[in-house]
C-alpha cells in the first residue's frame, strides 16, 4: 500500500512543476509596453533577453536596464453540476537585469538575470479539488551571459549559456476518501525541491536590410530541470495509515519548453516604430513525466501538451527628448488540451493589452513604466486522469468553469553612457 500511495500521489505533484500555467512573459519594461515584442527591437539592454544579436546595434559603449513588476492574478472555479464555487488570488513579483558593455565596433558581451518562470496558486485548503492541488509555489531564475558580433553594417549574430536555478513548493491532498482525514482535515502531502539547476543556450540573428526595418530571429532551447532527493512529508494522517505513509524523497525530470521567436520591426517615421513577433513554444515536449521515488517505486503522469503560438504586436512614439510612450496587444494560445485541464495551471487562450512610457531625466537615466492587463477566455473544461491511490480506480473527472485575469504594473531605469 505504501508504494501505491507514493507513487500516485507524487506522480501527479511532481506533474505540476514548471507546467504551461507558469511562463510569466514580463522580461524587460520597454518592450513588455510594446506588446512583449523585441526580437527586432533595439530600445536598450533589455534586447539581450529578446536577441542578443541586437546588442551589437546599441549605440552606448554600456548599458543598463532594471525593472521589476507586480503581478496580481485572479482565478474563479464554478462546478455546474454542484454548484461548487472557489477562487484563488496570488500576487508575484518577476524582475530583470540587463547590461551590456560594446568591446569594439564589432563585439560586445551582455549579460541578463531574469525570471521567466515563477508564479504561485493557492486554493483554499481542502476545497473540492484538494487531492488535484491546494497550493504550488513556483521559483526560476536563469543567468544569461552572452556576446554579439557584428558581421559588417547590416547584420549581427548573437548568443550564450543560459545557466536555470529553480524550486517548487506543492501541497495536496492524498485521496477523496473521507477515512484519510483527521477532525475533517484531509490527509496531505507537501512536496518541496530545492536547488534545482540546468543548462540551456539562446541564439539568434539580426538583419537590417535597410534604415527603417529590421529582421530578427531568436531561439531559445529546450532546458531539463532535474529534480533530485526532493522532500515529500505528510500531514493530517489518520492512525491506522502512519505505518503506511512516512516521508520519502522523489526524483523528476521536469521540461522547460524550446521556443523560437521571430519578427520585423518598421521605422515609419523618425519618430514613430512598428514591432510584430511570432513565438512557437514545444510544449509538446511534455507528455508525462517520469517520476521515481526512495521506495524504488516509479510511475508516468500524463500531460499531453500541445505546441502553441503567440501573435504579438506593439509601438513606440517618442513625442520628445522626455516622453516617449508604448502600447502594444497579443494574443497568446494555450498549450493545455481538452481533458487535461488542472487547476494547477489555469490558463486558457489569452489576450494581452500592454502600454506603458518612458520620462527620460537626462541623456543617461530614463525611467520607465509599463501595465499588462491579461484576459483569458472563459472555459468549461476538466482533468480526467486522476487515479485513487486506494484503489487504483480512476477519480471523477474534475472540471467545471474557470474565469482568470491578470494585471501586472512595473517599473524600471534605463541607464547608459
Amino acid at each position: 500500500m505504501r508504494k501505491l500511495l507514493s507513487l500516485t500521489l507524487l506522480t501527479l505533484a511532481g506533474s505540476t512543476v514548471f507546467a504551461g500555467g507558469y511562463r510569466v512573459s514580463l522580461q524587460g519594461q520597454k518592450q513588455l509596453a510594446m506588446g512583449h515584442t523585441g526580437v527586432a527591437v533595439v530600445n536598450s539592454a533589455e534586447v539581450a533577453f529578446f536577441n542578443p544579436a541586437g546588442m551589437a546595434y546599441l549605440d552606448k559603449k554600456f548599458n543598463l536596464s532594471v525593472g521589476g513588476n507586480g503581478l496580481f492574478a485572479n482565478t474563479k472555479f464554478q462546478n455546474s453540476m454542484y454548484n461548487w464555487e472557489a477562487e484563488t488570488k496570488n500576487i508575484g513579483t518577476p524582475f530583470s537585469v540587463y547590461a551590456t558593455y560594446k568591446i569594439n565596433n564589432w563585439l560586445t558581451a551582455g549579460l541578463a538575470v531574469y525570471t521567466p518562470y515563477g508564479s504561485a496558486v493557492e486554493w483554499d485548503q481542502d476545497w473540492q479539488g484538494a487531492h488535484l492541488v491546494n497550493n504550488i509555489d513556483l521559483q526560476a531564475i536563469f543567468v544569461q551571459p552572452t556576446i554579439s558580433v557584428r558581421v559588417g553594417e547590416h547584420f549581427s549574430i548573437g548568443g550564450g549559456p543560459i545557466i536555470a536555478n529553480g524550486s517548487v513548493k506543492f501541497n495536496r491532498n492524498l485521496s477523496m476518501n473521507p477515512l484519510f482525514s483527521v477532525n475533517g482535515s484531509g490527509t496531505d502531502v507537501n512536496l518541496d525541491a530545492k536547488g534545482i539547476t540546468a543548462l540551456g543556450y539562446t541564439a539568434g540573428f539580426m538583419f537590417n536590410p535597410s534604415d527603417k526595418l529590421r529582421i530578427g530571429m531568436n531561439y531559445r532551447s529546450e532546458i531539463m530541470m532535474e529534480a533530485r532527493d526532493g522532500d515529500a512529508t505528510y500531514a493530517d494522517v489518520p492512525d491506522f495509515a502512519q505505518s503506511l505513509l512516512s516521508n520519502t524523497t522523489f526524483d523528476a525530470d521536469l521540461p522547460l519548453p524550446a521556443e523560437l521567436t521571430v519578427g520585423l520591426s518598421y521605422q515609419v517615421t523618425s519618430k514613430w516604430l512598428l514591432a510584430f513577433d511570432y513565438n512557437r513554444t514545444m510544449w509538446s515536449a511534455y507528455k508525462a513525466l517520469d517520476v521515481k521515488f526512495g521506495n524504488g517505486s516509479e510511475s508516468l503522469n500524463p500531460r499531453n501538451y500541445k505546441n502553441s503560438s503567440t501573435y504579438r504586436l506593439g509601438t513606440q512614439y517618442k513625442a520628445n527628448d522626455k516622453f516617449t510612450f508604448r502600447a502594444g496587444w497579443y494574443v497568446d494560445e494555450s498549450p493545455v488540451q481538452d481533458g487535461y485541464f488542472a487547476p494547477e495551471t489555469p490558463r486558457n487562450d489569452s489576450m494581452g493589452y500592454t502600454g506603458g512610457l518612458t520620462y527620460q531625466l537626462n541623456n543617461k537615466l530614463g525611467i520607465d513604466f509599463s501595465f499588462l492587463y491579461l484576459h483569458f477566455d472563459e472555459i468549461d473544461n476538466s482533468y480526467n486522469h486522476s487515479v485513487d491511490p486506494i484503489t487504483q480506480q480512476p477519480n471523477p473527472n474534475f472540471g467545471g468553469t474557470y474565469k482568470s485575469v491578470v494585471f501586472s504594473p512595473g517599473i524600471g531605469i534605463t541607464y547608459g553612457f
